[in-house]
């Protein structure tokens, strides 16, 4: 996959440029650029992974490609608290199939959501995986999987084939928004 197939993945899940987001195991950035393409300047981009070493590569690709996004780098495991403002949107992009008991992880996630923010989800379409993709959920498996951990609206918004278990889906859930009084 290259840069144009990650923006057409993500791109009906993005309402509109501006926004606070992060990307959760954001690895060297190729989902991270997508979003900084979608988003443009002005944007807030909390880009998150473990590993110091690939958000410095990512900091460069940046720097070089959209300068004008502003990107703040952590290196944090996704699967424990983070320490993040209110959120527009999530991506988790070929990142949520490493933990094998996702809900806990989900549930905080929507929480740094503020009413009416998005996920978006990138994933393989399947339920089994192997030792580079452990634990993937298919779409199906998502949509209860988003509903329970307090989710709504859950929609396909792309697929591309993959060599990989077959195809990636990406796809976009809500938080739900404060039911008016009344």
């Amino acid at each position: 996959m290259d840069h144009a197939d990650h923006v057409y993945l993500i791109q009906n899940g993005i309402p509109a440029a501006g926004g606070e987001w992060a990307d959760l195991g954001s690895g060297q950035g190729a989902f991270t650029l997508a979003l900084a393409d979608l988003l443009g300047p002005g944007a807030i981009i909390h880009s998150v992974d473990r590993d110091a070493g690939v958000l410095r590569a990512q900091r460069r690709a940046m720097e070089a490609r959209f300068p004008a996004v502003s990107v703040r780098y952590q290196v944090a495991d996704f699967a424990q608290p983070l320490d993040l403002p209110p959120l527009d949107g999530l991506l988790m992009a070929n990142s949520l199939h490493f933990l094998r008991d996702k809900a806990p992880t989900l549930r905080r996630l929507v929480a740094l959501l503020k009413p009416g923010g998005r996920l978006v989800l990138v994933e393989y379409n399947a339920d089994r995986g192997n030792r580079w993709v452990p634990y993937p959920l298919s779409y199906e498996t998502w949509r209860g999987l988003a509903e329970r951990c307090g989710l709504e609206g859950t929609r396909l918004l792309a697929t591309v084939p993959s060599r990989f278990l077959g195809e990636i889906y990406a796809a976009l859930s809500l938080r739900p928004r404060p039911q008016g009084r009344g």
